[in-house]
């Protein structure tokens, strides 16, 4: 593995001529090719209606149709929330952000690998240390408000993973504010879709009527005479999970020829990533620790036999390839095989690349950075956690 990582060494900082690493990976539904999948649902604009996003793109060198079945950003938080798994059962550890409380009597936390803005999220923003400061007048909280274009170095040591995935601190008001780029980009498509429909209703088990009832605080009932007074709250019986819904035609995912996978981590925006005060040996071997947690990442994420994406959305891995993309010859890059398919190689690459940039001068922290919410956030978390009054059912 050692011999991996110097070629990873000389890769991030555009030493050699390696210019990325590209995982390619095709999938089968496991009801078989040509078996429904569902695609994430989105609001299409121009019907104003639910849709799958369907788009055109040459795929083998023919213009296809493809259906997103997961976008990029769903894909990192795939990669985010499997090194989580991996720091809660102790095989790894990476400096991270930790919110925690409790509400209801129930356990909350929330980190920067998890938060919809990673470290730059709102949830930090309106958190304090144990003594009540306010994050961002911590220590770190403070370097990281104070990184720059030119000085990252706060997120190499506290927060590393936003290197990789990206990080925009579009919470607080700057004039200049945090913008780093993704380094490691993935996409799944499904090619040539044909769209399916099927029949969306619900059967009461008592055949309740559908009537309409009147709603208060303290629940639901209906009218004995069948009329209810003016200025009532009300609603249908099948909103609040009762009565017969008849059969109606809704979406019904789509049949593709194929599932693709695309991910590439870019030595390019890695080898831009800058680091201030540090010295070169130590910035060299952090841009490639970032790059050996991009690719231990995605191996922890996509690595196994079979992917759900989500309910209707199980996949099964029948083929991939992961390699180092060089420079071109007669108008075509170059690719070798990179020898880090599983997630155990992946994990010994990124040791050796911790211990390079420890030997470095690396600081690493051995356990995350806590807060909690500050009495507004903390309000709004157990007002969230409240159970009040009846609520209408929605579809699946």
């Amino acid at each position: 593995m050692h011999e991996a990582y110097e070629r990873l060494l000389a890769a991030a900082n555009l030493r050699s001529s390696d210019g990325a690493v590209r995982i390619t990976a095709e999938y089968e539904p496991l009801g078989g090719a040509g078996s429904a999948v569902f695609p994430p649902t989105v609001k299409i604009t121009a019907m104003d209606a639910a849709g799958y996003l369907i788009e055109p793109r040459y795929v083998g060198g023919a213009r296809e149709d493809v259906v997103l079945l997961d976008q990029r950003q769903s894909q990192a938080n795939r990669c985010e929330a499997a090194l989580l798994d991996a720091v809660q059962r102790g095989e790894v550890f990476l400096p991270h952000l930790a919110l925690e409380t409790e509400s209801a009597g129930v356990a909350v936390r929330v980190t920067s690998l998890d938060a919809p803005h990673r470290s730059r999220d709102a949830y930090f923003r309106d958190a304090v240390d144990a003594d009540g400061v306010a994050f961002d007048r911590t220590e770190a909280g403070l370097a990281l408000r104070d990184a720059s274009a030119g000085d990252v170095s706060a997120y190499l040591r506290l927060v590393p993973s936003d290197l990789a995935y990206g990080v925009w601190d579009s919470h607080r008001k700057r004039r200049i504010q945090v913008k780093i780029p993704r380094a490691y980009s993935s996409e799944m498509i499904g090619v040539a879709p044909l769209v399916g429909v099927r029949a969306a209703g619900r059967v009461d088990r008592l055949n309740l009527t559908g009537e309409t009832v009147e709603v208060t605080e303290s629940g639901w009932a209906p009218s004995a005479d069948g009329k209810l007074a003016k200025g009532t709250k009300t609603a249908k019986m099948s909103a609040l999970g009762h009565g017969m819904i008849p059969p109606s035609e809704g979406l019904g995912g789509v049949s593709v020829t194929g599932v693709q996978r695309c991910a590439t981590l870019s030595f390019a925006q890695l080898a831009a990533l800058r680091f201030g005060p540090l010295g070169k040996e130590l910035a060299a071997a952090g841009r490639a620790l970032v790059a050996a947690i991009a690719l231990l990442g995605d191996r922890l994420a996509f690595a196994s036999p079979a992917l759900r994406l989500r309910s209707g959305c199980d996949l099964m891995l029948v083929g991939e390839r992961v390699e180092w993309v060089l420079r071109g010859r007669d108008g075509r890059p170059g690719v070798e095989a990179l020898e880090v398919a599983s997630p155990q190689e992946a994990l010994a690459l990124f040791e050796v690349a911790l211990e390079r940039a420890q030997a470095a001068g690396l600081e690493w922290a051995r356990e995350p950075v806590v807060v909690r919410p500050n009495a507004s956030l903390q309000q709004a978390i157990d007002k969230s956690y409240m159970i009040a009054g009846i609520g209408e059912a929605e579809g699946e």
